[in-house]
């Protein structure tokens, strides 16, 4: 089963797909959000959809779908977290988890348009795996409690300024990392337990030229061992997303031309889906 929102910016209904068929979940819950993970709004979910409960959407595919999870109080981002994506980007790497904060406003639907800022110069892509946190988490005892935490997965595309981060940065990336538009997520969530998420291909296409093809396998910190580690330093609450890091084959690297207005961008992971983003001029600028 999968959990998405559909609908128009600011209106999107929260459904559950279940093969062909989508149910539609406003007679359980406003929204797809913090208050939902917390009160267990999966498992009632299955529930529900398995009793015949929940009246079906018709017609779904012609909405917009918006990012599967409303309103999140954070997203929390790893960097370098894969160790050739480290080495294209001329770092060893890390020790620890490299921690840095987008904020929440820059997550879109996965099919919205990304915003060029009026200053850009090095826009990049990032296909990330998005953890969806299920519950209040503060310093868990170990890396395997952290897998009771998770409500899910989808797919993010970190999108990056890169002279914003690096060269007007201070030291910090937020400056590169937070633009209008700059975290597209989805197009659905799927459940922890219904994932091997420590062992999925993942990857990016820009204009239909790969970019990105790796695996989970290949991260530095793997998932549950992230949990952890965030919640000895910052509490964890339902509803917020974690981007795990992005393996090599970005523009950072010097491989490929940074993105343009006009460009195309498709992040994937396996068992996950795919999402597509055109990159625009910031409007009214």
């Amino acid at each position: 089963m999968e959990f998405m929102r559909l609908g128009a910016v600011g209106a999107e209904i929260p459904v559950a797909r279940d093969g062909d068929a989508v149910y539609d979940l406003r007679g359980l819950t406003a929204d797809i959000d913090g208050a939902f993970f917390e009160a267990g709004g999966i498992a009632r979910a299955r529930q529900a959809v398995a009793a015949g409960e929940l009246p079906r959407v018709e017609g779904w595919e012609a909405l917009r779908v918006g990012a599967p999870v409303a309103r999140p109080s954070a997203v929390i981002c790893i960097g370098m977290n894969y160790a050739e994506h480290a080495a294209e980007s001329g770092s060893e790497p890390p020790e620890n988890p490299v921690v840095f904060m987008k904020t929440p406003n820059t997550v879109v639907g996965p099919a919205d348009e990304v915003f060029l800022p009026p200053n850009a110069e090095k826009v990049d892509w990032e296909v990330e795996l998005a953890v969806v946190i299920g519950r209040r988490a503060r310093y868990l005892s170990s890396p395997a409690e952290a897998r009771d935490y998770i409500a899910g997965f989808t797919i993010s595309n970190d999108v990056s300024e890169r002279a914003f981060q690096i060269e007007h940065s201070g030291g910090q990336w937020s400056k590169g990392k937070c633009s209008e538009t700059f975290n597209p997520l989805g197009p659905a969530l799927v459940p922890a337990d219904d994932l091997d998420y420590q062992n999925l291909k993942l990857g990016s296409r820009v204009n239909g030229g790969e970019r990105q093809n790796s695996t989970t396998a290949d991260m530095i910190f793997p998932v549950d061992l992230l949990i952890y580690h965030l919640s000895q330093y910052l509490v964890l609450e339902p509803g917020d997303i974690v981007n795990t890091g992005t393996p090599k084959g970005v523009a950072l690297s010097g491989n490929f031309p940074y993105l343009a207005a006009g460009d195309e961008m498709t992040m994937w992971i396996e068992g996950l889906g795919e999402q597509t983003q055109r990159v625009v001029p910031a409007p009214g600028v």
